[in-house]
C-alpha cells in the first residue's frame, strides 16, 4: 500500500501544481492578496505530496522490495545499506524524483519567504515554479514512474551500477540537482520580472540569495563530481571535458555571470535586460543537461537514460520553457526602464567585462559539446572535440578573466581610477613576481608556461586578501580599530573575498598539475617502482571477498628518497558478482597537499600492470573550490537579504498633483 500511496502522492502534487500554476498568477493580475496566498498554500502541499513520494520509494530500497521494478534493475539484498539509500538515485527514475523534490523544496522555501519577497512577485515567481513542476511531474507519471510494479516478483535484484557504489554518490548526485533546480528561482523570477514589466533593486535583492545558494551548490557538485571521478575511475585524471561534465558546468559560468550582473542591477539599478537574460540563460542550460543526460544521444559514465521517447519529451519540456522564456523576453525586455550610467574604468565596467568573458567561454563550451552530436545528427559524420580544443580556447577566455578580477575589485562605483587600483595592487603583484621566480629556481620540469600560471593564482588569491585588507586597514590606524572595521564589513564583502580567494587557490592546484609524473610498469611482488620523489615497492597482491564483490588487493609500501618510510596504500582491482562487471579502485596517499596514486591494470606476462601516479598540490584544485562555495554561503547570510530591500511607499495623490 505504502507504494501505491506514493504514487498517487505525485498524482496528486501534479493537481496541485496545476492550482499553484494558474491561481496565484491570476490573483497578482487582479491584486487579490487571497488568490495571491494560495501559491504559498500550493507551494507547501506539492512539497509534502513530493517527499511523501520520495520516502516511500527509498523505504523499498531500504526493505529490499522486489515487486518494484526501479528497486529490482538498481539494487540487490546483500548491498551495503548506504549504497540501498544512494541507489534511489542513482537511476533515471529515482534521480528524477529527487530532481522535483528539490524543485518542490525550493518552491516551499519561495512561499515562507514572506519578509524578504513583495507578494506580487513571490505569486508569479511561485505560479512559474509551478509550472515547471507540472512539466517534471508528468514526465515522471508519463515516462518515468519510480513505482511500476513486477508480477511476479523476483527473489533477487540485479545489483547497481558498480561504479556508482561509492561515497560519492551520496554527496555528488544531491549537489548538483540542488545546483540545478536552483537556478529555477532565478528563472521564475525573471519571467515574473517580465510579467510584471518591473525590475528594480528589490527584484535584484530578491534573486541574489537564491542565485548564491544554487552556484554554491552547483560549486560543490561539480568539485565532488570531478573528486569521485579522480578516485573511483581509475585514470588519474578529475576532468575530461565529457559532454555530460560540460553539461554541468555551462549553467555554472552562466549563474557566476549572473550573480556578477546583480550585483550591479542591485547597486546601480544598470544591466536589466541583462540580468533578466542571464537569469533564462542560467536555467535554460540546466535544462539541456538534463536533456543530454536522459535523452541517449550520448554515451557516457555519467548517462542515466538511453530511451528517445524520454528524450523527446524532454525536448518538448525544453522548447516550452526555453522557448516561452525567450519569447517572453524578446516581447517585454524593451518595455523595461533602463538603468542609470556609468564610466567604462569603473566597477560596474570591470563586471561587464567579467560577464562578456564568462559568456564567451559558456558558448564556446556549447559549441565543442553539441557541434559533434549536430554533425552526426545532420550528415551521419563523427568527430570528437576534446581536451585540446578546450583547454586552448577556455583557457585563453581565463587568462584575462583572471588578471581583471582583482582590478575589479579595487575600482569605484560608478567612476573608477584605475592608476589607483593598480597602486593598491603592488603588494599582491610584486608576491605573484616572486612566486613566479621561486617556481623557475626551485621546479624543475614542467611547462614553461606554468610558472605563470603559479603567479596568476598567487595573484588572485593575495588580491582577494587585499581587498578586504584595504577596507579595513589604512595608514595610521591603530590595529584594533582596524580589526573592529574588517569584522564589521558586510558578510557579501567577505564572502566574495573568500570565493575569489578559492579562485586563486584552484588556479595554484591546476598549475601545479604541469609538474606532476606518470609512470606505467608490470609489477610482481618484491618489485619497485619510482613515483616522483617517492618509491613504490609492490608487497604483495591478496585476495578478498565481500559481501557482493570479490577483489584483489595490492598493497604497495612507500619510501622518500632518502629511504624513510612514508606509508603504505591500498590499490584493487574489484568484480561485482551480480553484474560480473570489474571497477578499478585506485589507491591514493595523501601527503601534505601532494598525493600518490596507484591504479591497478590487468595482468601481464610477469604481473600486473600499474600506473603511478604523483600529483604535487593537487588537493589545492578542491580545496579552493571549497573556498568558492563557502564564500557564496558566507554572503548568503548577510543582513541585507534575509531582510529584503526597501520598497518605496506610493506618493499620495494629493502630494503629487502639488
Amino acid at each position: 500500500m505504502l507504494i501505491e500511496a506514493g504514487h498517487y502522492a505525485l498524482v496528486l502534487a501534479l493537481a496541485v501544481c496545476i492550482v499553484q500554476t494558474i491561481v496565484p498568477v491570476w490573483g497578482a493580475r487582479r491584486d487579490d492578496a487571497a488568490l495571491m496566498e494560495m501559491g504559498a498554500a500550493c507551494a507547501l502541499a506539492s512539497f509534502a505530496c513530493v517527499a511523501f513520494s520520495f520516502v516511500a520509494l527509498s523505504h523499498a530500497y531500504l526493505v529490499s522490495d522486489f515487486s518494484i521494478r526501479n528497486v529490482v534493475e538498481n539494487s540487490h539484498s546483500q548491498k551495503p545499506l548506504i549504497y540501498k539509500l544512494t541507489g534511489v538515485w542513482g537511476n533515471h527514475e529515482g534521480s528524477m524524483l529527487l530532481w522535483v523534490l528539490v524543485l518542490t523544496v525550493f518552491a516551499a522555501l519561495v512561499a515562507l519567504s514572506r519578509r524578504s519577497l513583495p507578494a506580487r512577485l513571490r505569486a508569479n515567481a511561485l505560479g512559474v515554479q509551478g509550472a515547471i513542476a507540472v512539466a517534471f511531474l508528468l514526465f515522471v507519471l508519463v515516462t518515468s514512474n519510480p513505482f511500476s510494479r513486477l508480477s511476479p516478483a523476483p527473489f533477487e535484484g540485479r545489483d547497481l551500477n558498480p561504479i556508482l557504489q561509492d561515497p560519492g554518490l551520496a554527496i555528488h548526485p544531491p549537489l548538483l540537482y540542488i545546483g540545478y533546480v536552483g537556478l529555477s528561482i532565478a528563472f521564475a523570477f525573471a519571467l515574473a520580472a517580465l510579467i510584471e514589466g518591473r525590475i528594480d533593486a528589490v527584484w535584484a535583492r530578491a534573486v541574489r540569495p537564491w542565485t548564491l545558494a544554487a552556484w554554491a551548490f552547483l560549486t560543490l557538485g561539480i568539485s565532488m563530481g570531478s573528486y569521485w571521478a579522480y578516485y573511483e575511475l581509475g585514470w588519474g585524471g578529475f576532468w575530461f571535458w565529457d559532454p555530460v561534465e560540460n553539461a554541468s558546468l555551462m549553467p555554472w559560468l552562466a549563474a557566476t555571470a549572473l550573480l556578477h550582473s546583480v550585483v550591479v542591477m542591485e547597486r546601480r539599478e544598470a544591466l536589466k535586460v541583462w540580468t533578466i537574460f542571464l537569469a533564462i540563460l542560467a536555467f535554460s542550460l540546466s535544462l539541456v543537461g538534463t536533456f543530454l543526460v536522459r535523452s541517449g544521444v550520448l554515451t557516457s559514465v555519467h548517462a542515466f537514460a538511453t530511451d528517445p521517447g524520454r528524450g523527446a519529451f524532454i525536448l518538448g519540456i525544453l522548447t516550452v520553457f526555453i522557448g516561452g522564456g525567450l519569447a517572453l523576453f524578446a516581447w517585454r525586455a524593451p518595455l523595461l526602464r533602463q538603468g542609470g550610467l556609468f564610466a567604462p574604468i569603473s566597477r560596474e565596467g570591470a563586471l561587464v567585462v567579467n560577464n562578456l568573458l564568462f559568456s564567451t567561454a559558456c558558448g564556446t563550451v556549447l559549441i565543442g559539446t553539441l557541434y559533434p552530436l549536430a554533425l552526426e545528427a545532420a550528415i551521419g559524420a563523427k568527430i570528437s572535440v576534446g581536451p585540446p580544443f578546450f583547454n586552448l580556447t577556455v583557457g585563453a577566455i581565463a587568462l584575462p578573466l583572471l588578471l581583471l578580477l582583482p582590478f575589479g575589485q579595487q575600482l569605484a562605483w560608478k567612476r573608477g581610477d584605475a592608476l589607483g587600483a593598480a597602486q593598491r595592487l603592488m603588494a599582491a603583484f610584486a608576491l605573484a613576481i616572486v612566486a613566479v621566480l621561486a617556481t623557475f629556481a626551485f621546479a624543475r620540469g614542467g611547462p614553461v608556461l606554468a610558472p605563470i600560471g603559479v603567479g596568476i593564482g598567487a595573484f588572485v588569491a593575495i588580491g582577494a586578501v587585499v581587498e578586504i585588507s584595504g577596507r579595513a586597514f589604512g595608514r595610521g590606524v591603530p590595529l584594533r580599530v582596524a580589526l573592529s572595521r574588517a569584522l564589521g564589513l558586510p558578510r557579501s564583502a567577505w564572502g566574495t573575498a573568500a570565493a575569489h580567494f578559492g579562485v586563486g587557490v584552484t588556479v595554484l592546484g591546476l598549475a601545479a598539475a604541469a609538474w606532476g609524473t606518470e609512470t606505467l610498469v608490470v609489477m610482481k611482488p618484491g618489485d619497485r617502482a619510482s613515483v616522483g620523489p617517492y618509491v613504490a615497492t609492490l608487497e604483495r597482491v591478496v585476495p578478498r571477498s565481500l559481501a557482493n564483490y570479490r577483489e584483489d588487493v595490492g598493497v604497495f609500501a612507500l619510501t622518500r628518497a632518502d629511504g624513510t618510510s612514508a606509508g603504505t596504500l591500498d590499490a584493487s582491482k574489484r568484480l561485482y558478482l551480480t553484474r560480473n562487471m570489474p571497477t578499478t579502485e585506485a589507491g591514493i596517499r595523501t601527503v601534505g597537499l601532494s598525493q600518490i596514486y596507484v591504479s591497478l591494470g590487468e595482468a601481464e606476462p610477469g604481473g600486473i600492470g600499474v600506473r603511478l601516479y604523483y600529483k604535487p598540490f593537487v588537493l589545492l584544485i578542491w580545496i579552493g573550490s571549497l573556498f568558492m562555495a563557502a564564500g557564496g554561503f558566507w554572503a548568503m547570510t548577510d543582513r541585507r537579504f534575509r531582510v529584503g530591500a526597501p520598497v518605496r511607499a506610493a506618493v499620495p495623490q494629493r502630494e503629487a498633483r502639488a
